[in-house]
């Protein structure tokens, strides 16, 4: 794991992760920072990932978060009715987007660098009646110019 994305989740209350973990050992070590909750990825093909979902959806301080992998199989398959934020990784790429009542939201990639995307991560705060959402590229520990956003709930 990056310690700069040990260090970006030490105070988090709950980490979310969609997918392509690498290893078992980036799971345990992610649950000792805080509660996790994680799906499988493509990449996430060894015995180790078996028996993570591949969508999974919580629910945290009352809001719905649907989380899957790639996010194109939304096409197919919607996230369940209520779900107000959709988190999907296939393509590493930091993205927010708005869809009917919610927020899509590609945190990026924390680990290896992924092409020339910027090694990222998203946070996700939950604030009595608003929720907002910002990427951040982990090298700098600066706001992604574009990739924040805030909801009403």
């Amino acid at each position: 794991m990056r310690p700069e994305a040990k260090a970006f989740l030490e105070d988090s209350d709950c980490i979310v992760h969609a997918g392509d973990i690498g290893t078992g050992g980036v799971l345990r070590e992610l649950r000792t920072i805080a509660a996790l909750y994680a799906v499988r990825g493509n990449n996430d093909t060894e015995a180790w990932a078996a028996r993570i979902p591949e969508r999974r959806t919580v629910q945290l301080c009352g809001i719905r978060i649907h989380v899957l992998h790639d996010g194109a199989e939304l096409a197919d398959r919607p996230a369940p009715e209520g779900a107000r934020v959709i988190i999907a990784g296939h393509s590493h790429k930091p993205l927010i987007e708005t869809w009917e009542g919610g927020l899509l939201v590609n945190p990026g990639s924390a680990g290896p660098r992924r092409f020339s995307l910027p090694v990222s991560a998203g946070e996700i705060e939950i604030s009595g009646k608003r929720l907002s959402v910002r990427l951040l590229d982990l090298m700098t520990r600066r706001p992604l110019p574009g990739l924040t956003a805030t909801m009403a709930l």
